[in-house]
């Protein structure tokens, strides 16, 4: 994997305190600007208020809108951004949350730095 550092705005939306926090560090230190939020609705809400944000790296499963969910109403807000989902959930219950097999970007957990960071990578591109 290249080292190149990446310049992007992601918008994170993970309930998990410690794994927000993680993946937090994990990209500030290879360049991105990270907006943090700990469900579906609050990304919403930061997504109506920034609009220079590049990729959404959802959750699947979160309290409140799941990822999908909050995914479906910011592509309402700008048809064209880019999302990743992540999830430990097998891959039955990911389906069943609407994250089909070739239709999305996906990384499951626990998330490898390096793997997250190429999957980011080739979304972005």
């Amino acid at each position: 994997m290249a080292k190149e550092k990446g310049c992007e705005t992601i918008l994170l939306a993970e309930d998990n305190d410690e794994v927000r926090e993680l993946i937090i560090q994990i990209l500030h230190d290879f360049g991105y600007k990270v907006i943090p939020a700990s469900d579906g609705e609050e990304a919403i809400e930061i997504f109506k208020k920034n609009k220079e944000i590049d990729l959404l790296l959802f959750d699947s499963v979160m309290p409140r809108k799941n990822g999908r969910e909050a995914y479906e109403e910011i592509k309402k807000i700008d048809p064209k951004v880019k999302v990743l989902f992540t999830s430990g959930y097998t891959k039955d219950i990911i389906l069943n949350k609407g994250i089909e097999d070739h239709e999305f970007n996906f990384i499951a957990k626990p998330i490898k730095p390096l793997e997250l960071l190429r999957k980011i990578k080739e979304t972005l591109s």
